[in-house]
């Protein structure tokens, strides 16, 4: 397996002759054999056991994200779900949630804070893991999003913050940390968490 990193360096172990394989390994004779290149989406990054995040995934991904076994795929943009995409969900058996929230910019942000609760009760039944979490960039929504998962982690908020802006880096909104900060997590205590940091 190749594996794509951010830098969008191919990071893979390569030998400069076919004497250097082992007796028992053959190096690949024609260009059929290659391996398959496996690219993450913009972003990503793991948020605990069986939940991802990251920016919208293209067709460049397809094969890293089928890697992940994924059931379901939250998807935080309004925007009609690309085709090709659509259809390689279909094919693979993934669920798609779309929970459309408009990408705003300050000050003019106006996140709905029923829409975040829905996607957060799918988020927390462990039944739709593998998941992905997703917007355009990986960054605002998802951010907003990944940070209530981390206040039902009990995380202080310092740490949810520092989080959120390693993603957002320049583009840190106030006013997603404060969504963050005020979003009322009471409605969700009946749900059950399964996430990692929470079963300590």
């Amino acid at each position: 397996m190749k594996l794509d990193n951010s830098n969008g360096k191919l990071c893979a172990l390569t030998n400069s002759s076919a004497d250097s394989f082992p007796a028992d390994i053959s190096p690949p004779h024609n260009h059929d054999d290659a391996e398959e290149i496996f690219v993450p989406p913009l972003n990503f990054a793991m948020v605990d056991n069986g939940i991802f995040r990251s920016g919208f995934p293209d067709s460049a991904n397809f094969a890293f994200l089928k890697s992940l076994r994924l059931r379901s795929v939250i998807c935080l943009c309004p925007e009609p779900y690309p085709e090709a995409t659509l259809e390689f969900l279909k094919t693979n058996r993934i669920r798609l949630y779309q929970f459309g929230i408009d990408g705003c910019k300050e000050p003019f942000v106006n996140i709905p804070h029923d829409i975040v609760r829905e996607a957060l009760k799918v988020v927390l039944d462990d039944r739709n893991h593998p998941l992905l979490i997703h917007c355009k960039r990986g960054k605002h929504r998802t951010g907003c999003l990944v940070g209530c998962i981390r206040r039902l982690q009990r995380w202080c908020l310092s740490s949810v913050f520092d989080e959120y802006q390693r993603f957002a880096g320049a583009k840190a909104r106030v006013s997603d940390q404060r969504f963050i900060e005020l979003f009322d997590l009471s409605c969700l205590n009946h749900h059950p968490l399964s996430f990692s940091s929470s079963k300590k």
